[in-house]
């Protein structure tokens, strides 16, 4: 029996919110909790896939931009009336180019702060009334290894992840009087379906980024990680969870077979 068979609680009663539900480790975290029994509110943007992955996992499907207050509010509203939530799992995010500052374009920055930072912000916001009422709440937010280091090429991603980072840590010094757990689980490089293409925006380019790489980490792997972290006796609180594949050793040490 694993440790998390031997420790976590029950999860009969369990309720999620996960964003970014759509795809690569949001949907993957969205299939990893409710195949162990967690009622799973899947949110994101895209209709659609929401209500494929609702139906094949039993998650409840929510299409909302988090941006958007009236979403956030309309979200708020659908899983009080169907009973709260005691975990909030934030994983929408994304990265938008790969410039220098001296070639920065603002539309991409800006797009990775509202998304990253402020999309967070407001739907935490929101949700923290009903988590504090639980009594064992819990938030985990997905940030990323480049928000623990920066790099060359990376500094608006860099900006924002290290703003949702200091926001993480904001948030478990003002709500630890509330027991609200609050978990930073940070990934390296994963090879997932859209992130490197949407950031980089051609297929080749996308492809280069895992290029020689030896086992890069999957979806699954980081989705894992999350329904561990939140499966836990509620108080044990894994601050920080950073994961790289072994061939990552750091953000500028990445081993590939062919260099």
């Amino acid at each position: 029996m694993t440790l998390a068979a031997q420790t976590a609680h029950p999860v009969q009663n369990k309720t999620a919110v996960v964003t970014g539900a759509s795809t690569g480790i949001g949907e993957a975290t969205v299939r990893a909790l409710a195949s162990t029994g967690w009622k799973v509110f899947a949110v994101a943007r895209r209709a659609d896939r929401l209500g494929a992955l609702g139906a094949e996992t039993g998650a409840i499907p929510f299409a909302a931009d988090i941006t958007s207050d009236d979403d956030v509010a309309a979200l708020l509203q659908a899983v009080s009336k169907a009973g709260g939530a005691d975990t909030l799992i934030n994983i929408a995010g994304g990265a938008r180019g790969a410039d220098t500052i001296a070639n920065a374009d603002t539309e991409d920055w800006e797009w990775m702060y509202q998304v990253n930072v402020l999309g967070t912000m407001k739907i935490t916001r929101a949700f923290l009334p009903m988590l504090r009422e639980d009594g064992e709440g819990t938030v985990l937010n997905l940030t990323s290894t480049a928000g623990l280091a920066a790099y060359e090429g990376g500094a608006g991603y860099n900006a924002a992840k290290f703003a949702q980072h200091a926001m993480t840590t904001a948030l478990r010094l003002e709500e630890v009087g509330n027991n609200i757990r609050v978990i930073e689980v940070a990934p390296g490089l994963v090879h997932t379906e859209e992130f490197a293409l949407n950031r980089l925006g051609d297929k080749d380019a996308a492809a280069k980024v895992y290029a020689g790489v030896e086992k890069p980490l999957t979806a699954e792997d980081v989705a894992d990680v999350v329904k561990y972290a939140v499966s836990l006796p509620h108080h044990i609180n894994l601050d920080q969870i950073v994961i790289r594949p072994v061939a990552q050793a750091a953000n500028h040490k990445l081993i590939r077979k062919d260099s």
